[in-house]
C-alpha cells in the first residue's frame, strides 16, 4: 500500500490494475469524530444502495439476497427499545410504524404473528440478551438477529410439525 500527502494528512492508497482505492479512515483521522462521520455515512440508505449497485456490477460473488436484508435495515437508527430491535430483526418494522400502517387493527404486531414467528421471536429474545452481555452494539445485534431470524423462519416454515401446531385452535 502506498501513501500520499493531502493537505498535511498522509493517506494510504492501493492500486489494482487500473483502479485506485483510498483509505477513508486515513482521510478523516485528523477530523474530530471522523470515524463517527464514516459510520454515519455508511448507515445512510443512499450510500448502501450505491454500494450494492457497485457490488452487483463488479463483484461476481455478490450475495444479493443477504444484501437486501442489510439494505432494508439501513437508515433505521431511530429505534431505541429492545422490543424495536427484535421487531426489526423479525418483522422488518418497529411497532410504531406497524401501528401507523395498520390503524384499523387492534393490538400490536406480535398479536398478528403466526406460530413460527412467535417461536423465532422467543429465540431472538434469548440471543439478544446474550449479545447484550457480550457488549455488542444495537446495530451489531440487529444484524445478527436479522440473519438468525431469516434462517430460523426458513426452517420453521418448512417444518411439518410446526405447521400442525399453527392449525390447532
Amino acid at each position: 500500500m502506498s501513501k500520499m500527502n493531502v493537505l498535511g494528512t498522509e493517506i494510504s492508497y492501493y492500486q489494482h490494475e487500473e483502479d485506485d482505492y483510498i483509505s477513508l479512515t486515513d482521510m478523516v483521522k485528523n477530523i474530530e469524530n471522523g470515524l463517527a462521520l464514516i459510520e454515519k455515512w455508511l448507515r445512510n440508505k443512499n450510500t448502501i444502495e450505491f454500494l450494492g449497485i457497485w457490488e452487483e456490477i463488479y463483484n461476481p460473488d455478490f450475495n444479493s439476497p443477504e444484501f437486501e436484508g442489510i439494505k432494508n435495515l439501513a437508515g433505521l437508527n431511530r429505534f431505541v427499545t429492545e422490543a424495536d430491535i427484535l421487531n426489526m430483526a423479525l418483522f422488518g418494522i418497529i411497532a410504531a410504524d406497524w401501528r401507523d400502517k395498520n390503524p384499523d387493527k387492534k393490538g400490536n404486531i406480535r398479536d398478528y404473528a403466526d406460530i413460527s414467528q412467535l417461536v423465532c421471536l422467543s429465540n431472538l429474545e434469548n440471543l439478544n440478551a446474550l449479545f447484550i452481555d457480550e457488549g455488542l452494539s444495537q446495530m451489531e445485534r440487529l444484524l445478527k438477529l436479522n440473519k438468525t431470524a431469516i434462517h430460523q423462519m426458513k426452517l420453521l416454515t418448512d417444518d411439518a410439525q410446526v405447521k400442525k401446531l399453527g392449525t390447532k385452535k
